[in-house]
């Protein structure tokens, strides 16, 4: 057998550009200085570099890339940004990584692997030279294959790459793609009706129909029907009980949603969308310090969660951590035009903060992009707050249209139409919202205050908002801000109501700042005080 010296191993090195690359050691060098490439960035460029010049499509990169968890394109152009900036790249005029539109990524030029030193050998070794090249190439293939420590998987089944398929559309984030993702679900529950995983998925992507896309209430009782059925076959099915929350979520029952997520997590801790979901009806019910312990969890887990950012930043928000918040938001609105939810939170942040000017060059950005009824009841607080009440009412009404079963837009567009309605409507339908209400649901009693105060019951309206607050609303710059309420302030207990919210935070983030769970850096020692 021959001597190590006889037959050196070759190294997993590859020269790329005037880039040297230790596929081993994770390392990219530049002149013989260390580029911070790392992470899934360096994960990228390897299945990149093993590609050679080949166009590699968005499927591709997610499946060997990001697989199993489900992320969308936008998650790959962000990576493919982060991975240009580490290494000096410019995406208009490419040196290593080129856009190629439509299809996906190519490498500007092909990589190729070297030896321990970059010297051409003597003319004796060039037979070494060209088996050790060999080698090398086949040890590119071999480090991606110690990345996930198995073999390559088997070509999917006809149903798997089916279920694939729907739920990449459905990870996606817009409503035509979520429409073919039900579309797959309902073709695989053709094929096999007691089919567990088309069944949840499908319950889902109707929850997301109604929930993120203005689509009708009737999805997300199909969604719920979908999701029982599972649950009926199998109790301990974790997916199934997350989907059946996710369908209480979307239609305002908070407190079914939170024991079915929390059955969730109980039957799969490692389910990190269940904790965070959960964690954002904790914020509903006023329980920031528990939200924000299970936000941080979730965002622990690393697991890709396409609205984590935005309620960790509301979180943030209603504990008095608004420069934290901001952060995040301001983030979120810049990088995700597509996230309706993030179009309205970050103008309405700043106009709870007293921030008008900002409040409505945001606005004004945000309604370019996909709208949320609230990004529309914004604009007309916001026209409210100018003395333009026919504006206001327009927008309210346009917020209504968008989602005519949703019961806010439809009570402001009516309060604030011409001619406004008679006393009378607004306390008949302040008292059958009372009476269909599911318990102390905190946003049915700040509609039902809204109401009351214009029926004239302002003290009605103060007692409502004390419900509201009993039953957990914590937004207090909300609640002394909006010029929906205005004239409120002056009523006797309206005082006290505004200083329960301010106790209640104070406790919360006095448990958060003292909790063992709490991340070095995330919030400051003490939250800037917001003028009163």
């Amino acid at each position: 057998m021959p001597s190590d010296a006889a037959t050196p191993r070759p190294p997993a090195i590859l020269a790329f550009e005037d880039l040297r690359i230790d596929l081993v050691r994770r390392r990219v060098e530049r002149g013989g200085a260390v580029l911070d490439v790392a992470g899934l960035s360096f994960d990228l460029l390897r299945y990149l570099l093993a590609q050679g010049d080949r166009v590699v499509g968005f499927d591709e990169l997610i499946e060997r890339v990001w697989s199993p968890a489900v992320v969308n394109e936008e998650t790959v152009t962000q990576r493919v940004k982060l991975l240009r900036q580490a290494l000096g790249d410019d995406g208009r005029n490419p040196r290593y990584v080129r856009s190629v539109r439509g299809r996906g990524y190519q490498l500007c030029s092909v990589p190729r692997p070297v030896g321990a030193q970059d010297a051409p050998p003597p003319a004796g070794r060039r037979r070494w030279l060209a088996a050790a090249l060999a080698a090398a190439a086949l040890a590119v293939a071999a480090a991606w294959a110690l990345r996930t420590h198995a073999p390559a998987p088997a070509a999917p089944s006809a149903r798997e790459e089916l279920l694939q398929r729907a739920r990449y559309y459905a990870g996606i984030g817009q409503a035509d793609n979520n429409e073919r993702a039900i579309a797959l679900y309902e073709q695989a529950l053709e094929a096999d009706r007691d089919d567990a995983a088309a069944a949840v998925g499908l319950s889902r992507a109707l929850s997301a129909r109604m929930c993120l896309y203005n689509g009708a209430p009737e999805s997300a009782l199909r969604a719920q029907s979908l999701a029982e059925a599972v649950v009926a076959r199998d109790p301990r099915d974790a997916a199934a009980h997350s989907a059946l929350a996710y369908s209480f979520d979307c239609r305002g029952d908070v407190d079914a949603a939170i024991r079915e997520y929390e059955r969730a997590v109980a039957l799969d801790p490692a389910r990190a969308d269940s904790r965070a979901s959960v964690a954002n009806l904790y914020l509903v019910r006023g329980r920031l310090a528990d939200a924000l312990e299970d936000n941080v969890a979730a965002e622990r887990s690393a697991t890709p969660l396409r609205f984590l950012d935005l309620q960790l930043a509301r979180n943030l928000e209603l504990l008095g951590f608004a420069a934290e918040a901001e952060q995040r938001y301001a983030k979120l609105f810049r990088l995700y035009p597509d996230n309706v939810f993030g179009n309205a939170a970050y103008p309405r942040f700043l106009f709870a903060q007293g921030r008008y000017a900002d409040a409505e060059a945001a606005l004004a950005e945000a309604m370019r992009r996909p709208r949320h009824p609230d990004l529309l009841l914004l604009a007309g607080e916001l026209a409210l707050l100018h003395g333009d009440r026919a504006q206001a009412a327009a927008a309210f009404a346009q917020a209504s249209s968008l989602r005519p079963h949703q019961s806010l837009p439809r009570t402001l567009s009516r309060l604030y139409a011409a001619p406004p309605p008679e006393a009378a409507w607004a306390a008949a339908r302040a008292a059958d919202l009372a009476a269909r209400s599911a318990g102390d649901a905190p946003d049915t009693w700040i509609e039902i205050a809204l109401l009351r105060r214009h029926a004239g019951d302002a003290a009605g309206a103060v007692d409502a908002l004390r419900t509201a607050v009993a039953g957990g609303f914590s937004d207090r710059a909300w609640l002394q801000g909006t010029p929906l309420l205005q004239g409120l302030a002056g009523e006797p207990g309206f005082a006290a109501v505004v200083d329960t919210i301010a106790r209640r935070v104070a406790g919360e983030r006095d448990r958060v700042l003292a909790a063992a769970w709490l991340p070095p850096g995330l919030v400051s020692a003490k939250p800037a005080a917001r003028p009163e």
